[in-house]
């Protein structure tokens, strides 16, 4: 059988970095500074110093609508009892409900009323004007 020529990188087998020159050219990811992706430790503290408002704004997220604030007609009340001159409240981001009742005709404007409130204020000879 013919002898094959052994192979030429026999002699460099047992070095450390035989044809790669430096030793960090040969380690796969070795020349990031420790992070995996190059630069991004970097980026990273500028957009926490520069821009926080861009934090996890990537991307989809679920649509919810603004809850509302909730105020009982029993506090609407201790506020009319407070406030002579004014039989005009207005709540903005509110929702008013039927907890308690009124004593004054009070003219309540609202972003939301429940069903009972509505009643409830009509009832006390007030009007319920939704914003």
């Amino acid at each position: 059988m013919v002898v094959r020529k052994e192979k030429g990188n026999r002699k460099y087998l047992g070095t450390r970095r035989w044809g790669v020159g430096n030793i960090k050219n040969a380690r796969g990811k070795g020349g990031r500074g420790g992070v995996g992706k190059g630069g991004k430790k970097g980026k990273w503290t500028y957009v926490t110093a520069k821009t926080p408002e861009l934090i996890r704004t990537v991307g989809f997220a679920p649509w919810r609508p603004k809850k509302l604030k909730e105020i009982t007609l029993r506090k609407i009340d201790m506020m009319l009892d407070e406030s002579k001159d004014k039989a005009t409240l207005e709540f903005k981001n509110c929702k008013v409900l039927s907890n308690g009742s009124l004593h004054k005709a009070a003219i309540i404007k609202a972003s939301g009323f429940s069903e009972s409130a509505i009643e409830k204020i009509k009832s006390a000879g007030g009007e319920a004007i939704k914003i």
